[in-house]
């Protein structure tokens, strides 16, 4: 088994490390951040994540996962050393590498002669020359392996991935990054590292795309009177089209699609092709943040200006607690910018530890304790993020705390003729 150094503790850098460590792999993983270094050591988890407290608490336990502050410290005795660092959007939606290389820079002196530098953190197209130029280590072999990991699912989707994709001009280090995983049984391509890096990109972007696409097709369906669950249920008996990626919603966001895509669309401007298609995905995504925002709008009745509408969920899909690029604070920006007040629940987000106001300091909600609390008195009724328990909820108990009876699910979780018949208007996407 090998020696491996995680450089970053964040979705990306937590979860590979402790997979990896389930393998049977020695891991070091190295943050900045000393609190957040003796918390991981404790088995504390910053972060929702089915099933990455078992990993962390099993590596502790087994000595195979180690924390500790600062990336040269992690990797002066480690083989393999993995970026999982961030690589946050610029303001011309290019990616920003300055941590990326900050990292590089720190562990490139004490690299053990021969070791392998492995970028797993989405990056440009040409980064492994970037992470080359500053290691200054001829005798340090520089990969590509990018991350297909989706938050909530992210343990399962590394052990359990659809490909492994490696991409390096050195064969000899590729096929010591595949040994790495000898114990999954997946597909492992082996490429040059601008196709990897290319594939990580097209694949957030295809997929993106797909989202826009059905939100189109449902915008679509309420203009002709078609009802999309089914248009979508058909399309999706075709295996060519698949039904994944075939669910409408208020507009599609998290950590990685907003970036990637807009990255991906920078590549090829940088490399002097006009994205036309891509650019388009990007501008149905904003519409539909418009459209949801303001069903829920004209869904105030004009008599009750002053009333609120209850908000369910705020985090960018269900089984996370990630606040980043959400669709559902999309919308409810655009919702309080018209004046519309709200009072929101999230399994997620607690009341007591808001972290909205702080990374969203212009979005003026309060935060509740249950759907309940955020549905008394409310004139209106939204999901705006897929969680289960939400389709469990009491609509007796709603029609007798709520002032109005509108309801907007912006993620067709609910069965419509549960609401309607107890009243409710409901209204859905695409139905």
């Amino acid at each position: 088994m090998a020696s491996i150094a995680i450089i970053g503790t964040g979705y990306v850098g937590l979860t590979t490390g402790a997979c990896f460590s389930h393998l049977g792999h020695d891991v070091v993983c190295a943050d900045i951040d000393e609190a957040k270094v003796a918390s991981l050591s404790a088995g504390e988890i910053p972060i929702v994540e089915k099933g990455l407290d078992r990993l962390v608490d099993e590596g502790l336990r087994s000595g195979k996962l180690r924390f500790v502050v600062g990336a040269a410290e992690a990797s002066k005795d480690a083989e393999f050393h993995y970026l999982c660092v961030p690589t946050p959007q610029s303001a011309d939606g290019s990616a920003d590498l300055s941590y990326l290389e900050t990292a590089a820079a720190q562990i490139g002196p004490v690299l053990p002669h021969g070791s392998v530098v492995v970028n797993k953190s989405t990056v440009p197209v040409g980064s492994t020359r970037v992470v080359a130029k500053v290691l200054g280590r001829s005798d340090v072999a520089v990969v590509s392996n990018p991350e297909f990991l989706r938050e909530g699912t992210a343990v399962n989707d590394f052990l359990q991935p659809d490909r492994v994709v490696i991409g390096s001009q050195d064969q000899e280090a590729a096929i010591r990054v595949a040994a790495l995983y000898s114990r999954i049984a997946a597909p492992i391509m082996v490429t040059d590292p601008v196709s990897a890096e290319t594939i990580k990109y097209a694949s957030n972007a295809f997929l993106a795309s797909k989202l826009s696409f059905v939100n189109a097709i449902a915008t679509l369906c309420e203009a002709v009177g078609a009802d999309v669950s089914d248009v979508v249920l058909g399309m999706g008996y075709d295996r060519r089209i698949g039904r994944e990626f075939l669910r409408p919603g208020p507009g599609w966001g998290g950590s990685c699609f907003p970036k990637d895509t807009r990255a991906l669309a920078r590549i090829a401007e940088n490399a002097g092709y006009d994205f036309h298609f891509l650019n388009e995905v990007l501008r149905v995504n904003e519409d539909q943040f418009g459209r949801t925002a303001q069903k829920l709008i004209e869904a105030v009745p004009a008599d009750m200006p002053d009333s609120h509408i209850a908000a369910l969920g705020l985090t960018f899909k269900a089984g996370t607690d990630d606040l980043r690029d959400s669709p559902a604070i999309e919308v409810l920006m655009r919702v309080t910018a018209a004046g519309v007040k709200v009072k929101a629940y999230d399994p997620a987000v607690p009341p007591e530890r808001n972290r909205l106001s702080e990374m969203y300091p212009d979005l003026d909600i309060e935060i509740v304790s249950d759907p309940y609390a955020a549905a008394e008195d409310a004139v209106v009724l939204t999901i705006l993020t897929e969680w289960d328990e939400f389709t469990w909820l009491d609509f007796d108990k709603l029609a007798e705390i709520m002032a109005g009876n509108n309801i907007v699910d912006a993620r067709n979780l609910l069965d419509p003729t549960i609401p309607r018949r107890r009243g409710f208007n409901y209204r859905g996407v695409g139905r």
